[in-house]
Formats: structure tokens, C-alpha cells, sequence
């Protein structure tokens, strides 16, 4: 068995970052649909801006808003405005086709990769 890359998210942009919030990531369920991620499921969150590099859980937010929101403590690490990748994984015994797409900068999808 493997972890092996199942959903990802690519480009997104913080739209905020909510320190007082009890963790997660806030993310647009119609994205959170599209790469089949779950509500409460853990994601590698990783910035394109700055490299750092977090695990969190899914919060849903509201559909077509584009928001991706960095939540708690997270939001020290990736901030407003910075571009992201959210990736979520899992354990296979053989390889899966990952669901990948691109946003645009206002987090409304693109395409599929």
C-alpha cells in the first residue's frame, strides 16, 4: 500500500486568513466537488509564494464564492493573497488517477490537468 496523490487543487488564491477561527481550510465546495475532496478530510496545503507547507482539514464553503480560506494557526504560515496547491492523498494498492484542475485567480475552475 501506498499514499498516492488523489485530488489537487492547483493556483488557488487565499482569499483569507482567519486567525481567530479553530483551524482547517475553507475551501469552495464546488471546487471541494470537482477533485472529490470531503469535508474533514486531511490536505497537504503547499504555497507557490512563500514554500511553506501544512496539513489541515477541509472546511465547505460557500458554493461559487472562490473563497479559500487559511483558518487558525495556519493562517501565520500562508496568508492572504498568496498562491496555493491543496492536495489531498490515499492509500492504494495500485496506482489511481488523480482528479487535478486549475483555477483561474479568482479560484473559479479553469480545466482539468
Amino acid at each position: 500500500m501506498r499514499f498516492v496523490l488523489r485530488s489537487k487543487i492547483h493556483k488557488a488564491i487565499v482569499t483569507e486568513a482567519d486567525l481567530n477561527y479553530i483551524g482547517s481550510i475553507t475551501i469552495d465546495e464546488d471546487l471541494i466537488e470537482r477533485v472529490d475532496l470531503w469535508p474533514n478530510e486531511k490536505v497537504l496545503v503547499v504555497s507557490n509564494s512563500t514554500g511553506a507547507r501544512l496539513e489541515t482539514y477541509v472546511i465547505a464553503g460557500a458554493r461559487n464564492s472562490g473563497i479559500i480560506c487559511m483558518n487558525g494557526a495556519a493562517a501565520h504560515l500562508i496568508k492572504k493573497g498568496e498562491e496555493i496547491i491543496i492536495m489531498g492523498f490515499e492509500l492504494s494498492d495500485s496506482p489511481i488517477k488523480p482528479k487535478n484542475i486549475l483555477v483561474d485567480k479568482k479560484n473559479k475552475f479553469l480545466k482539468y490537468l
